[in-house]
């Protein structure tokens, strides 16, 4: 039996354990924090997700999230237009989501290794040798589930982390009267925001903008009310809305760039082999997808002496690149249309004079059922 240590803790991380579990497959899960806790996330999950976590006890029965069938969608001077979101999904926290799949990997067997960093990983003579906090580890096989961007990016020196991205993310929960079927999608310049409803009557709004936005006012809150406030959705969600945290949760350089999915024989996955752009509203959904195509792949490397480490890894690529790339690519340019008064009044007056293009656009930002 191979030895399989996923690093991170996130759905991709959390769900790739799962998978190997039930196979029979023992995994060590390594996480730099403690369930539960937040992310910086949109915090929407498309349909297209939710057959597979039904067929694997793993879809939140339980817990109240949101269903979501609409997108309200708002320029930087506050024209707007509604767009049915035909595939539709389900607003939850990433607080609640990822402790509840946690507790569910407990209850199955796999083992965690919490408030843990990894700061090295070193493949040599067909195995990995791990830094964890003060310990050693040894293994056959490594994932890196470990998100957006971490040190162990750095210290990999993985291509993406030598040039910064000038993009941050904020993200806060509220409470207000926001409507429970709408993801709303408002921009503002140099940005945009998304709000949706999650569980116990709780509103994510999470927005991402350039790191010089915010210099330029020293501070988020003179930021938000000089540039964020000039679109009224906004301007009414900030005056009207009760913040349920005492700081923001942040990330910065978050980046769109392509990653390497496979990495000195590390398996990336989720974030950390490829980000869409969140107003695309699919990087859970595809974090989950993900950790369901590398966990067939990795029972399948664990049960057949005949499917190499070399074919692992090239059908891992494959199958990413099959079901990702095109996505990603066309998220980045969906992107352009975002963040800009010209750009975003253009965008809603497209959706407002084209249904037919509108719909066409949504659909090429999600995936199918999986």
């Amino acid at each position: 039996m191979k030895k399989i240590i996923i690093i991170g803790g996130g759905l991709a991380g959390l769900i790739t354990a799962v998978k190997l579990i039930d196979a029979g497959i023992p995994c060590t899960v390594i996480e730099k924090k403690s369930f539960p806790f937040h992310r910086v996330c949109g915090e929407y999950v498309s349909n297209e997700a939710a057959p597979f976590l039904k067929n694997n006890g793993l879809f939140p029965v339980d817990i109240d999230h949101s269903n979501i069938n609409t997108l309200l969608l708002s320029s930087t001077q506050g024209k707007s237009v509604t767009i049915p979101l035909a595939m539709g999904g389900f607003g939850i926290s990433r607080y609640a989501f990822d402790d509840f799949i946690y507790r569910e990997a407990l209850r199955r067997g796999v083992t965690f290794m919490l408030n843990t960093e990894v700061s090295s990983v070193q493949f040599n003579e067909d195995q990995f040798v791990l830094k964890a906090g003060h310990e050693t580890l040894v293994a056959d096989v490594v994932v890196g589930a470990f998100g957006k961007r971490s040190r162990l990016d750095v210290s990999m020196q993985r291509a993406f982390t030598r040039h910064r991205s000038p993009y941050v993310g904020v993200k806060y929960h509220v409470r207000i009267n926001h409507q429970p079927n709408v993801i709303g999608l408002h921009n503002f310049q140099g940005g945009y925001c998304g709000i949706s409803n999650i569980e116990e009557g709780k509103t994510n709004l999470c927005y991402l903008t350039h790191r010089d936005q915010l210099k330029r006012f020293g501070n988020i809150p003179q930021f938000q009310e000089a540039i964020l406030w000039e679109n009224p959705y906004l301007k009414n969600i900030f005056n009207e809305a009760e913040f349920l945290f005492h700081a923001p949760e942040t990330i910065n350089e978050i980046t769109f760039e392509t990653k390497s999915v496979v990495e000195d024989h590390l398996l990336m996955t989720g974030d950390a082999a490829g980000m869409i752009t969140p107003l695309c509203g699919n990087g859970m959904a595809m974090a989950i997808h993900s950790a369901k195509l590398l966990s067939e792949l990795l029972i399948r490397f664990v049960h057949d002496h005949r499917f190499t480490r070399e074919k692992l890894e090239h059908s891992y690529e494959e199958a990413w690149r099959k079901h990702f790339a095109m996505r990603l690519w066309r998220g980045r340019h969906i992107q352009r249309l975002f963040g800009h008064p010209w750009a975003s009044s253009f965008a809603v007056s497209l959706a407002r004079g084209s249904a037919p293009v509108a719909k066409q656009l949504v659909r090429m930002t999600h995936g199918e059922n999986f």
